[in-house]
């Protein structure tokens, strides 16, 4: 059983496909809206805050604490759970990319011709051609500043995906039909090695989200790895934080055991 990400671009008809294509296999329709929505109320932070920092392009203020990674790593662990038993089409910008080395997750981007997404911005939104235009140059930028910033990569490039489709090349039929299509080859099937990678990852976020909500770990730089229900935390956390880390790992499901490795820290020159 598959799990299928689209990616999509403002007014790109993504939503549409993922619609579809959702109905045609009997699959979970997952947005990027309900998973910010299920992030906020897991996590405790205000649904417009983290809606408002996974949209806009990171800030000074933003790198200089972490806020937008801690928020990522929050809705990361909610993506995870959601998609846990697969049979599950999500769609937003950053699916692939928040589900890293599950062979079983389908990668697809959808995009359209400019007047397509204008035509569809205008009709939406009220909008006069030129402020269509303007609002959809500005999301599109200011998506791939994100994904540059959180992820190294660009979120144009064609190798990130296992399919690209194109609308003025193809009917919305032909487009479900394909991405359907794909979830029958044994490429997607989940094996023994996807599977247990899908609950590692699951269990690294989930853990991961947990001492960033903790107060008492929330501020410590820490490295979370999972591995068959082994959790190795690793860094440097000042007095009194360390204590805390097992308790708040061994009070969540899946963990069978919890190593903390401290990590030395290099005392600062003077010099």
């Amino acid at each position: 059983m598959s799990i299928i990400t689209i990616s999509r671009g403002t007014f790109s008809g993504g939503e549409m496909l993922a619609d579809r294509v959702a109905e045609r296999l009997g699959y979970q329709c997952l947005s990027r809206e309900m998973t910010l929505e299920a992030a906020a109320k897991e996590y405790g932070v205000p649904g417009a805050d983290l809606t408002a920092t996974m949209d806009h392009r990171p800030s000074f203020w933003h790198r200089a604490v972490g806020q937008s990674r801690a928020y990522l790593t929050f809705v990361r662990a909610v993506l995870c759970e959601q998609a846990q038993g697969g049979k599950v089409v999500y769609h937003g910008h950053l699916g692939h990319l928040l589900l890293p080395g599950i062979s079983h997750v389908i990668a697809v981007r959808v995009i359209a011709d400019l007047d397509l997404r204008l035509t569809a911005a205008q009709q939406k939104q009220n909008l006069a051609r030129e402020a269509a235009l303007a609002y959809i140059e500005k999301v599109d930028q200011e998506r791939r500043e994100w994904v540059r910033f959180l992820f190294g990569v660009d979120w144009d490039d064609p190798q990130l995906y296992d399919l690209v489709l194109k609308w003025s090349r193809m009917s919305l039929e032909t487009a479900c039909e394909t991405v359907a299509h794909l979830t029958e080859r044994p490429e997607f099937q989940p094996t023994a090695a996807s599977l247990k990678a899908m609950q590692d990852l699951t269990l690294q976020s989930r853990v991961s989200a947990a001492l960033l909500k903790d107060a008492r770990t929330r501020e410590a730089e820490l490295t979370v790895a999972a591995d068959d229900g082994t959790v190795t935390v690793t860094g440097a956390p000042p007095p009194g934080v360390a204590e805390a880390v097992p308790v708040v790992v061994n009070q969540l499901p899946g963990v069978k055991a919890v190593h903390l490795t401290v990590k030395e820290v290099s005392p600062r020159r003077t010099d």
